[in-house]
Protein backbone atom coordinates (compact mmCIF):
# COMPACT_ATOMS: atom_id res chain seq x y z
CA UNK A 1 0.00 0.00 0.00
CA UNK A 2 0.97 3.56 -0.68
CA UNK A 3 0.22 6.62 0.75
CA UNK A 4 0.67 10.10 -0.35
CA UNK A 5 -0.28 12.98 1.79
CA UNK A 6 -0.13 16.38 1.32
CA UNK A 7 0.38 16.74 -2.75
CA UNK A 8 -1.95 18.71 -4.76
CA UNK A 9 -4.69 16.11 -6.78
CA UNK A 10 -5.49 17.09 -10.06
CA UNK A 11 -9.19 15.63 -9.88
CA UNK A 12 -11.47 15.18 -13.22
CA UNK A 13 -13.62 18.57 -11.79
CA UNK A 14 -11.10 20.41 -9.25
CA UNK A 15 -7.74 20.33 -7.80
CA UNK A 16 -7.74 18.92 -4.20
CA UNK A 17 -4.90 20.72 -1.93
CA UNK A 18 -3.97 19.18 0.42
CA UNK A 19 -4.95 16.03 -0.97
CA UNK A 20 -4.54 12.10 0.18
CA UNK A 21 -4.06 9.15 -2.16
CA UNK A 22 -4.15 5.48 -1.15
CA UNK A 23 -3.24 3.12 -3.49
CA UNK A 24 -3.63 -0.59 -2.93
CA UNK A 25 -2.31 -3.34 -5.47
CA UNK A 26 -2.59 -1.51 -9.05
CA UNK A 27 -6.23 0.42 -7.90
CA UNK A 28 -6.30 3.88 -6.60
CA UNK A 29 -8.67 3.08 -3.25
CA UNK A 30 -8.61 6.60 -1.75
CA UNK A 31 -8.83 10.20 -2.77
CA UNK A 32 -9.66 12.34 0.20
CA UNK A 33 -8.35 15.64 2.04
CA UNK A 34 -4.51 15.77 3.13
CA UNK A 35 -2.02 17.10 5.90
CA UNK A 36 -1.02 20.84 4.83
CA UNK A 37 2.66 19.22 5.91
CA UNK A 38 2.24 16.10 4.33
CA UNK A 39 5.88 14.74 2.50
CA UNK A 40 4.11 15.53 -0.58
CA UNK A 41 3.37 19.21 0.33
CA UNK A 42 4.28 21.29 -2.96
CA UNK A 43 3.78 18.32 -5.46
CA UNK A 44 1.64 17.77 -7.99
CA UNK A 45 -0.19 14.52 -8.75
CA UNK A 46 -1.71 14.01 -12.22
CA UNK A 47 -3.24 11.14 -14.04
CA UNK A 48 -0.21 9.53 -16.15
CA UNK A 49 -0.16 10.82 -19.49
CA UNK A 50 -1.55 8.80 -22.90
CA UNK A 51 -0.24 9.91 -26.33
CA UNK A 52 -2.34 8.67 -28.67
CA UNK A 53 0.21 9.86 -31.60
CA UNK A 54 4.40 8.85 -31.06
CA UNK A 55 6.18 7.77 -33.52
CA UNK A 56 9.72 7.44 -31.33
CA UNK A 57 11.77 8.71 -28.57
CA UNK A 58 15.58 9.46 -27.79
CA UNK A 59 16.80 7.74 -30.87
CA UNK A 60 14.23 4.85 -31.34
CA UNK A 61 11.24 4.45 -34.04
CA UNK A 62 8.21 2.41 -34.01
CA UNK A 63 9.26 0.88 -37.60
CA UNK A 64 13.04 0.33 -36.73
CA UNK A 65 13.15 -3.15 -35.56
CA UNK A 66 11.01 -5.93 -34.10
CA UNK A 67 12.32 -4.15 -30.48
CA UNK A 68 11.24 -0.77 -31.34
CA UNK A 69 8.31 -0.72 -29.64
CA UNK A 70 9.18 -2.19 -26.92
CA UNK A 71 12.49 0.32 -26.95
CA UNK A 72 10.01 3.66 -26.65
CA UNK A 73 7.44 1.99 -24.27
CA UNK A 74 10.75 1.76 -21.86
CA UNK A 75 12.02 5.09 -22.45
CA UNK A 76 8.38 6.86 -22.15
CA UNK A 77 7.93 6.61 -18.45
CA UNK A 78 10.41 9.15 -17.93
CA UNK A 79 8.16 11.63 -19.26
CA UNK A 80 5.83 10.93 -17.38
CA UNK A 81 3.95 9.04 -20.14
CA UNK A 82 2.42 5.72 -19.30
CA UNK A 83 0.34 4.85 -22.21
CA UNK A 84 0.57 5.06 -25.56
CA UNK A 85 -0.42 4.67 -29.19
CA UNK A 86 3.03 3.33 -31.09
CA UNK A 87 2.78 5.33 -34.57
CA UNK A 88 3.32 4.82 -38.11
CA UNK A 89 4.39 6.28 -40.67
CA UNK A 90 2.93 5.12 -44.38
CA UNK A 91 4.82 1.82 -44.75
CA UNK A 92 4.57 -1.45 -46.52
CA UNK A 93 2.86 -4.29 -45.29
CA UNK A 94 5.73 -6.12 -44.16
CA UNK A 95 6.61 -3.54 -41.93
CA UNK A 96 3.11 -3.31 -40.77
CA UNK A 97 3.57 -7.06 -40.02
CA UNK A 98 6.12 -6.65 -37.96
CA UNK A 99 4.39 -3.89 -35.84
CA UNK A 100 1.61 -6.01 -35.53
CA UNK A 101 3.89 -8.77 -33.94
CA UNK A 102 5.93 -6.37 -31.84
CA UNK A 103 2.47 -4.85 -30.77
CA UNK A 104 0.36 -8.43 -29.51
CA UNK A 105 3.96 -9.50 -28.15
CA UNK A 106 3.75 -6.05 -25.69
CA UNK A 107 0.31 -6.29 -25.06
CA UNK A 108 -0.01 -9.87 -23.81
CA UNK A 109 3.49 -9.80 -21.82
CA UNK A 110 3.74 -6.51 -20.70
CA UNK A 111 6.84 -5.15 -18.80
CA UNK A 112 5.73 -3.94 -15.77
CA UNK A 113 8.36 -0.80 -16.12
CA UNK A 114 7.45 0.35 -19.36
CA UNK A 115 4.74 2.32 -20.38
CA UNK A 116 1.49 0.22 -21.62
CA UNK A 117 1.22 -0.38 -25.10
CA UNK A 118 -1.89 0.39 -26.95
CA UNK A 119 -3.16 -0.62 -30.41
CA UNK A 120 -1.13 1.46 -33.05
CA UNK A 121 -2.04 4.32 -34.68
CA UNK A 122 -1.61 4.31 -38.24
CA UNK A 123 -0.86 7.49 -40.32
CA UNK A 124 -1.88 5.48 -43.21
CA UNK A 125 -1.09 4.54 -46.66
CA UNK A 126 -4.48 6.72 -47.89
CA UNK A 127 -3.25 10.28 -47.82
CA UNK A 128 -3.58 12.68 -50.23
CA UNK A 129 -0.11 13.73 -51.90
CA UNK A 130 -0.54 17.11 -51.31
CA UNK A 131 -0.63 17.16 -47.87
CA UNK A 132 1.76 14.18 -47.11
CA UNK A 133 4.21 16.29 -45.67
CA UNK A 134 7.03 14.30 -44.90
CA UNK A 135 5.50 10.69 -45.06
CA UNK A 136 7.07 8.63 -48.17
CA UNK A 137 5.00 9.57 -51.61
CA UNK A 138 6.20 6.28 -52.80
CA UNK A 139 4.00 4.32 -49.84
CA UNK A 140 0.97 5.99 -50.95
CA UNK A 141 -1.86 4.39 -52.08
CA UNK A 142 -6.00 4.84 -53.39
CA UNK A 143 -8.70 2.99 -51.28
CA UNK A 144 -9.93 -0.30 -52.49
CA UNK A 145 -12.09 0.43 -55.17
CA UNK A 146 -11.06 3.38 -56.55
CA UNK A 147 -11.18 4.04 -60.68
CA UNK A 148 -8.05 2.47 -62.11
CA UNK A 149 -7.90 5.71 -64.44
CA UNK A 150 -7.16 7.73 -60.75
CA UNK A 151 -4.28 6.47 -59.68
CA UNK A 152 -1.75 8.84 -58.77
CA UNK A 153 1.38 9.40 -59.95
CA UNK A 154 4.18 8.75 -57.64
CA UNK A 155 1.95 6.59 -55.75
CA UNK A 156 3.31 2.53 -54.24
CA UNK A 157 3.58 -0.05 -57.01
CA UNK A 158 5.19 -2.85 -55.06
CA UNK A 159 2.01 -3.74 -53.10
CA UNK A 160 -1.45 -2.54 -53.24
CA UNK A 161 -4.30 -1.42 -50.68
CA UNK A 162 -5.64 -4.76 -50.41
CA UNK A 163 -2.32 -5.45 -49.30
CA UNK A 164 -2.33 -3.18 -46.67
CA UNK A 165 -5.81 -4.07 -45.24
CA UNK A 166 -5.10 -7.74 -45.65
CA UNK A 167 -2.09 -6.91 -42.35
CA UNK A 168 -5.17 -4.83 -40.87
CA UNK A 169 -7.56 -7.47 -41.26
CA UNK A 170 -5.03 -10.48 -39.99
CA UNK A 171 -3.94 -8.25 -36.70
CA UNK A 172 -7.03 -6.93 -35.64
CA UNK A 173 -6.16 -5.91 -31.91
CA UNK A 174 -2.93 -4.21 -32.71
CA UNK A 175 -4.15 -1.66 -34.53
CA UNK A 176 -6.44 0.99 -33.46
CA UNK A 177 -6.62 4.02 -35.32
CA UNK A 178 -6.67 4.40 -39.17
CA UNK A 179 -5.61 7.92 -40.23
CA UNK A 180 -7.02 8.84 -43.56
CA UNK A 181 -8.09 11.25 -45.90
CA UNK A 182 -11.99 11.33 -46.47
CA UNK A 183 -11.96 13.20 -50.49
CA UNK A 184 -9.51 10.37 -51.76
CA UNK A 185 -11.83 8.23 -54.24
CA UNK A 186 -13.87 5.27 -52.42
CA UNK A 187 -12.70 6.84 -49.28
CA UNK A 188 -16.41 6.79 -47.56
CA UNK A 189 -16.63 2.82 -48.16
CA UNK A 190 -12.84 2.21 -46.72
CA UNK A 191 -14.25 4.32 -43.15
CA UNK A 192 -17.29 2.84 -43.04
CA UNK A 193 -15.36 -0.76 -43.26
CA UNK A 194 -12.61 0.11 -40.94
CA UNK A 195 -15.37 1.43 -38.48
CA UNK A 196 -17.23 -1.51 -38.34
CA UNK A 197 -14.34 -3.69 -37.49
CA UNK A 198 -13.29 -1.98 -34.34
CA UNK A 199 -11.30 1.12 -35.51
CA UNK A 200 -11.33 4.10 -35.06
CA UNK A 201 -10.96 6.81 -37.78
CA UNK A 202 -8.98 9.86 -37.35
CA UNK A 203 -8.78 12.52 -40.04
CA UNK A 204 -6.15 14.00 -41.63
CA UNK A 205 -3.27 14.38 -44.33
CA UNK A 206 -6.18 15.74 -46.27
CA UNK A 207 -7.26 18.90 -48.38
CA UNK A 208 -10.58 17.70 -48.11
CA UNK A 209 -13.38 20.40 -48.25
CA UNK A 210 -16.03 21.39 -45.14
CA UNK A 211 -18.27 18.52 -47.34
CA UNK A 212 -16.10 16.06 -48.06
CA UNK A 213 -14.82 16.21 -44.33
CA UNK A 214 -18.54 16.18 -43.06
CA UNK A 215 -19.21 13.05 -45.29
CA UNK A 216 -16.26 11.44 -43.67
CA UNK A 217 -17.30 11.94 -40.30
CA UNK A 218 -20.77 10.83 -41.32
CA UNK A 219 -19.32 7.48 -42.38
CA UNK A 220 -17.70 7.47 -38.86
CA UNK A 221 -14.69 9.04 -38.47
CA UNK A 222 -14.45 10.57 -34.44
CA UNK A 223 -10.52 12.09 -34.68
CA UNK A 224 -8.99 14.19 -36.48
CA UNK A 225 -4.82 14.00 -37.01
CA UNK A 226 -2.31 17.13 -35.58
CA UNK A 227 -5.54 19.44 -36.18
CA UNK A 228 -3.91 22.46 -38.79
CA UNK A 229 -1.16 20.49 -39.72
CA UNK A 230 -1.33 18.99 -43.37
CA UNK A 231 -4.50 20.24 -44.14
CA UNK A 232 -5.50 23.55 -45.76
CA UNK A 233 -6.13 26.63 -43.57
CA UNK A 234 -9.21 27.59 -42.04
CA UNK A 235 -10.93 30.63 -43.95
CA UNK A 236 -14.07 32.51 -43.50
CA UNK A 237 -15.60 31.23 -46.54
CA UNK A 238 -13.77 28.24 -47.07
CA UNK A 239 -14.13 26.34 -43.54
CA UNK A 240 -12.58 23.00 -45.03
CA UNK A 241 -11.40 19.94 -42.75
CA UNK A 242 -10.29 22.38 -39.80
CA UNK A 243 -13.95 24.30 -39.85
CA UNK A 244 -15.79 20.90 -39.91
CA UNK A 245 -14.05 19.25 -37.18
CA UNK A 246 -13.92 22.10 -34.96
CA UNK A 247 -17.91 22.53 -35.86
CA UNK A 248 -18.57 19.12 -34.67
CA UNK A 249 -18.74 17.60 -31.48
CA UNK A 250 -18.35 14.06 -31.96
CA UNK A 251 -15.14 14.60 -33.17
CA UNK A 252 -12.19 14.66 -30.75
CA UNK A 253 -9.42 16.64 -31.96
CA UNK A 254 -5.51 15.51 -31.86
CA UNK A 255 -3.21 19.25 -30.70
CA UNK A 256 0.68 19.09 -31.27
CA UNK A 257 1.25 21.60 -28.17
CA UNK A 258 4.74 22.90 -29.24
CA UNK A 259 3.99 26.31 -30.06
CA UNK A 260 5.85 25.48 -33.15
CA UNK A 261 3.54 23.25 -35.33
CA UNK A 262 0.41 25.23 -33.98
CA UNK A 263 0.51 28.72 -32.23
CA UNK A 264 0.00 29.37 -29.25
CA UNK A 265 -2.78 31.83 -29.76
CA UNK A 266 -4.13 29.08 -32.41
CA UNK A 267 -3.89 26.79 -29.73
CA UNK A 268 -6.08 28.60 -27.54
CA UNK A 269 -8.58 29.72 -30.20
CA UNK A 270 -9.50 25.71 -31.09
CA UNK A 271 -9.61 24.84 -27.35
CA UNK A 272 -12.35 27.24 -26.63
CA UNK A 273 -13.85 26.17 -29.56
CA UNK A 274 -13.69 22.36 -28.95
CA UNK A 275 -13.34 22.15 -25.04
CA UNK A 276 -11.18 20.69 -22.91
CA UNK A 277 -12.90 17.63 -23.52
CA UNK A 278 -12.42 17.08 -27.11
CA UNK A 279 -9.21 17.90 -27.47
CA UNK A 280 -5.95 15.49 -27.27
CA UNK A 281 -2.82 17.25 -26.30
CA UNK A 282 -0.11 14.88 -28.27
CA UNK A 283 3.60 14.83 -29.18
CA UNK A 284 4.05 13.61 -32.43
CA UNK A 285 7.23 12.61 -31.39
CA UNK A 286 9.55 11.30 -33.42
CA UNK A 287 12.98 9.16 -32.79
CA UNK A 288 14.33 13.04 -31.80
CA UNK A 289 11.93 13.21 -28.83
CA UNK A 290 14.05 14.18 -25.60
CA UNK A 291 17.35 14.51 -27.73
CA UNK A 292 19.43 17.33 -27.94
CA UNK A 293 19.43 19.94 -30.19
CA UNK A 294 21.28 19.44 -33.36
CA UNK A 295 20.96 15.69 -32.98
CA UNK A 296 20.45 13.64 -36.25
CA UNK A 297 18.36 10.42 -37.04
CA UNK A 298 16.96 8.63 -39.71
CA UNK A 299 13.16 8.32 -40.78
CA UNK A 300 12.64 5.89 -43.48
CA UNK A 301 16.63 6.23 -44.94
CA UNK A 302 15.65 10.31 -44.62
CA UNK A 303 18.33 12.25 -42.53
CA UNK A 304 16.32 14.33 -40.11
CA UNK A 305 18.05 17.16 -37.78
CA UNK A 306 16.54 17.93 -34.19
CA UNK A 307 16.15 21.80 -34.41
CA UNK A 308 15.03 24.26 -31.24
CA UNK A 309 11.77 24.33 -32.76
CA UNK A 310 11.23 20.33 -34.14
CA UNK A 311 12.89 17.87 -36.15
CA UNK A 312 13.24 18.50 -40.05
CA UNK A 313 14.46 16.17 -43.10
CA UNK A 314 17.48 17.77 -44.86
CA UNK A 315 15.11 19.21 -47.65
CA UNK A 316 13.80 21.48 -44.92
CA UNK A 317 10.23 19.34 -44.57
CA UNK A 318 8.91 19.28 -41.32
CA UNK A 319 8.67 15.72 -40.22
CA UNK A 320 7.80 15.88 -36.48
CA UNK A 321 8.18 17.06 -32.99
CA UNK A 322 10.45 16.70 -30.45
CA UNK A 323 7.90 17.06 -27.50
CA UNK A 324 7.86 14.41 -24.92
CA UNK A 325 4.26 14.39 -22.86
CA UNK A 326 5.48 16.21 -19.80
CA UNK A 327 6.74 19.11 -21.67
CA UNK A 328 2.95 19.25 -23.14
CA UNK A 329 1.84 19.34 -20.13
CA UNK A 330 3.95 22.06 -18.78
CA UNK A 331 2.97 23.90 -22.68
CA UNK A 332 -0.38 24.03 -21.92
CA UNK A 333 -0.38 25.39 -18.36
CA UNK A 334 2.44 27.91 -19.31
CA UNK A 335 2.00 28.75 -22.63
CA UNK A 336 -1.26 28.22 -23.66
CA UNK A 337 -2.73 29.05 -20.19
CA UNK A 338 -5.07 26.48 -19.05
CA UNK A 339 -5.40 24.82 -15.49
CA UNK A 340 -4.33 22.13 -14.10
CA UNK A 341 -7.20 20.45 -14.13
CA UNK A 342 -7.79 21.04 -17.88
CA UNK A 343 -4.10 20.30 -19.33
CA UNK A 344 -4.91 16.63 -17.25
CA UNK A 345 -8.43 16.08 -18.98
CA UNK A 346 -6.45 17.09 -22.03
CA UNK A 347 -3.35 14.95 -21.84
CA UNK A 348 -5.30 12.04 -19.82
CA UNK A 349 -9.41 12.17 -19.55
CA UNK A 350 -9.72 12.87 -23.57
CA UNK A 351 -7.34 10.36 -24.80
CA UNK A 352 -8.66 7.79 -22.67
CA UNK A 353 -12.49 8.36 -23.11
CA UNK A 354 -11.67 8.40 -26.95
CA UNK A 355 -9.96 4.99 -26.88
CA UNK A 356 -12.71 3.35 -24.88
CA UNK A 357 -10.06 2.85 -21.63
CA UNK A 358 -12.53 3.54 -18.69
CA UNK A 359 -9.82 1.60 -16.29
CA UNK A 360 -7.68 4.95 -16.45
CA UNK A 361 -6.81 8.85 -17.46
CA UNK A 362 -8.42 10.34 -13.82
CA UNK A 363 -7.52 9.90 -10.68
CA UNK A 364 -10.62 8.35 -9.17
CA UNK A 365 -11.09 5.29 -6.53
CA UNK A 366 -11.14 1.92 -8.33
CA UNK A 367 -9.53 3.47 -11.25
CA UNK A 368 -5.45 1.94 -12.41
CA UNK A 369 -2.84 3.85 -10.32
CA UNK A 370 -1.14 4.96 -14.00
CA UNK A 371 0.24 8.79 -12.07
CA UNK A 372 2.62 11.14 -12.45
CA UNK A 373 4.02 13.18 -9.63
CA UNK A 374 5.08 16.25 -10.74
CA UNK A 375 6.92 19.42 -9.08
CA UNK A 376 6.46 22.97 -9.30
CA UNK A 377 7.56 23.32 -12.42
CA UNK A 378 5.60 20.42 -13.52
CA UNK A 379 8.84 18.47 -14.04
CA UNK A 380 8.47 14.68 -13.39
CA UNK A 381 9.50 13.44 -10.04
CA UNK A 382 7.97 10.08 -10.26
CA UNK A 383 5.98 7.87 -12.92
CA UNK A 384 3.36 5.08 -11.82
CA UNK A 385 2.42 2.36 -13.96
CA UNK A 386 -0.23 0.15 -11.45
CA UNK A 387 0.58 1.85 -8.65
CA UNK A 388 4.17 0.54 -9.08
CA UNK A 389 7.13 3.51 -9.15
CA UNK A 390 8.82 2.89 -12.43
CA UNK A 391 10.27 6.10 -12.96
CA UNK A 392 11.61 8.25 -10.02
CA UNK A 393 13.80 11.69 -10.76
CA UNK A 394 16.23 10.96 -7.89
CA UNK A 395 17.05 7.50 -9.60
CA UNK A 396 15.77 5.09 -7.29
CA UNK A 397 14.00 3.53 -9.62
Amino acid sequence: MLIFDGAHLVLPDRVLAPGLLVIDGDRIVEVGVGSADGPMAGLWIVPGFIDVHVHGALGHDTLESPRGVATIAAHLPRFGCTSFQPTTFACPPAALEMLAGAIEAAMSSPSPEAARVLPAHLESNFMAPDYRGAQPLTELCLPPGAPADMATPGTATSFTAEDILGVIAAHRSAFGTVTLAPELPSALALIRDLVSHGHGVSLGHSGATLEEARAGIEAGARRATHLFNRMPPLTHRAPGLVGAVLDDDRVAVELVADGFHVHPVVMRAAIRAKRPERVMAITDGLAGAGLAEGARFELGGRGVTVRSQACFLDDGTLAGSRLTMDRVFANLVEMVGVTPAEAAMMTATVQARTLGLGDRGRIAEGLLADLVVLDAEWCVRQTLIGGAVVYAHDGSA
